[in-house]
């Protein structure tokens, strides 16, 4: 049973950072892709940036150059670095994990930014 469990979500004023970290239950490396996503109420959740084992970082063109995803397969965790964060960006954020066709989620990390 894949368990992926997000951690660092909270309150920040425009402008600042925050970085999201997603601790999974066994190991990273094998899933094929790994990734965060986003919802607000009332959306559809929305792709913020994968990163699969092999290959480039995809985000999407609202986060491009301010936001960063990365993996640490020995410490079986997903982090993504949230810099000039902007009020839009409040949202539930969450973890998500790709192995064999499979999608696994977390619970989400709320995610506010005030003006």
């Amino acid at each position: 049973q894949v368990q992926l469990v997000e951690s660092g979500g909270g309150l920040v004023q425009a402008g600042g950072s925050l970085r999201l970290s997603c601790a999974a239950s066994g190991s990273i490396f094998s899933f094929n892709s790994m990734g965060w996503y986003r919802q607000t109420p009332g959306k559809r959740r929305e792709l913020v940036a994968t990163k699969p084992n092999w290959g480039s970082s995809n985000y999407a063109d609202s986060v491009k150059g301010r936001f960063t995803i990365s993996r640490d397969n020995p410490k079986n965790t997903l982090y993504l670095q949230m810099n000039s964060l902007k009020p839009e960006d409040t949202a539930v954020y969450y973890c998500n994990a790709r192995r064999d066709g499979n999608d696994y989620w977390g619970q989400g990390t709320q995610v506010t930014v005030s003006s």
